[in-house]
């Protein structure tokens, strides 16, 4: 498999409600024609990967958005 970055790791704090934040950090790859999202605590302990929709690339502070809705639905989950 031919695995590329599109987006190294990156710190982010991630507002989930009023007062509560998670510090995470995420990276977005592609492996072949399938791109992924990433996420991980600041420690490294692996949170989530997410396999994003075909031909779905976005600028950076897009994969910000969708960081927060993977936390958030994650935690109602």
């Amino acid at each position: 498999m031919a695995r590329a970055t599109i987006l190294d790791w990156t710190d982010e704090d991630v507002q989930l409600k009023l007062n509560e934040q998670r510090a995470v950090k995420y990276q977005v790859f592609r492996e072949d024609e399938i791109y992924f999202l990433d996420v991980c605590s600041r420690a490294g302990e692996p949170i989530h990967t997410l396999q994003l929709p075909e031909g779905m690339k976005l600028d950076k502070s897009s994969y910000e958005v969708l960081l927060r809705y993977v936390l958030v639905d994650l935690i109602a989950a």
